[in-house]
């Protein structure tokens, strides 16, 4: 695998939640460095090999935003 994509998303209580695209891998942090600690970390625990870690890891930041007319 070459690239991993997390959507990241801010999370209601407080710091960030990160899904990646394709595969079950989920995590939270509290600010970005720890997130992407964290990510690192789920990477790891999710692939059994290091040779199936993907060579990249794309964080694509999710945001909503409602507003009335």
């Amino acid at each position: 695998m070459r690239e991993l994509i997390f959507l990241v998303e801010e999370d209601p209580e407080g710091g960030y939640t990160a899904q990646a695209v394709g595969e079950n891998i989920f995590t939270q942090g509290e600010s970005i460095a720890e997130l992407k600690t964290m990510i690192r970390d789920a990477v790891d625990c999710h692939y059994d090999d290091t040779s199936q870690w993907p060579q990249l890891i794309r964080l694509h930041f999710v945001k909503d935003e409602v507003f009335a007319l």
